[in-house]
């Protein structure tokens, strides 16, 4: 589907858009991304790359989308999860950012376009939540504004659906963990924060909150493969989660991490420090019987695949 078409990826200076640029260029696509306050992890010749591009001006985002027949969208600012309940900027930044890229795409009569949205709006749900119960309730209070915000981009979706016949894949992530991400301990999330510490080689080892908190997480790469599958083979505007289908404990992950890594430090574990929900699972069940979706990688291989990666890399 891919092969000697134009994409655009915005947001590839960020994880998830270097990894989206890795896979189209392994499929032979024809990639073109910008850079605004960071520069691209990954050097290629295949890139075309337009500087300093601030999707928050529509000028920008008609300059960065003109001439594509595909735009994965995955620009935007991300938060560190203990701002996210006060943090109104992050919303107001992500809702300009996919409103202006969507209506570049449209105007520029773009085929097909992929937005990564995220299981946050889902209201509390202990059970593996389904697509169709995104607007039951309210989301999660941890969560309550960067959710609705995640429900409102698919209201700005469904607006733009409305003026062309421009195709919408809505890919609903879980977890995502993988190589290429954020490491700074100040921002990060739990994944790349506790691989971090333990290889720093902490003693006692202290892990926020409980081990009991369910996560579903999913490696980069599957996240990937899923969201292209969507726009590939996916209903439009119709949305999918992309999620491992399966739990993981926080307990399970600093075992993952210490068997991962030889460390062998004493854990203690700190229930007086903040989390957010105590639970959340998606319903694969949509995305693995419409579209075949199988996730390649264990949580454990893919835990390895980003130990080594931070090792390479941080030398």
């Amino acid at each position: 589907m891919f092969k000697d078409k134009k994409v655009v990826v915005t947001g590839g200076s960020g994880f998830i858009g270097t990894h989206f640029i890795e896979e189209l260029l392994d499929r032979g696509a024809l990639v073109k991304t910008h850079t605004h306050e960071s520069p691209l992890k990954i050097k290629d010749s295949r890139i075309e790359v337009l500087e300093n591009i601030n999707l928050e001006k529509l000028e920008d985002a008609l300059l960065l989308i003109e001439g594509a027949d595909y735009v994965i969208h995955a620009a935007g600012y991300i938060g560190h999860p203990s701002d996210i309940a006060t943090d109104f900027q992050i919303a107001l930044n992500q809702i300009t950012v996919i409103t202006n890229v969507l209506e570049a795409s449209y105007k520029s009569n773009v085929r097909g376009f992929l937005d990564l949205n995220s299981s946050t709006g889902y209201p509390d749900r202990r059970y593996p939540i389904t697509e169709d119960e995104y607007w039951d309730g309210e989301p999660y209070i941890s969560y309550y504004g960067y959710g609705w915000m995640r429900r409102y981009r698919e209201k700005v979706m469904e607006h733009a659906s409305h003026l062309s016949d421009m195709k919408i894949g809505i890919a609903r992530g879980t977890a995502i963990f993988g190589p290429h991400d954020n490491f700074d301990l100040k921002t990060c999330h739990v994944v790349p924060a506790l691989i971090k510490r333990c290889l720093s080689g902490e003693d006692p080892f202290v892990v926020w909150g409980s081990p009991d908190v369910v996560r579903d997480f999913l490696y980069v790469k599957d996240v990937i493969k899923g969201c292209l599958l969507v726009l590939e083979k996916g209903e439009s505007m119709k949305p999918y989660n992309v999620g491992y289908g399966s739990t993981v404990t926080i307990g399970d992950i600093v075992d993952v991490i210490l068997k991962t890594t030889g460390k062998t430090p004493n854990v203690e574990w700190d229930n007086s420090k903040p989390t957010t929900i105590p639970f959340r699972m998606v319903s694969t069940e949509r995305i693995t019987n419409e579209l075949g979706f199988k996730p390649d990688y264990t949580f454990e291989e893919g835990m390895r695949e980003t130990v080594e990666w931070y090792l390479e890399n941080n030398k």
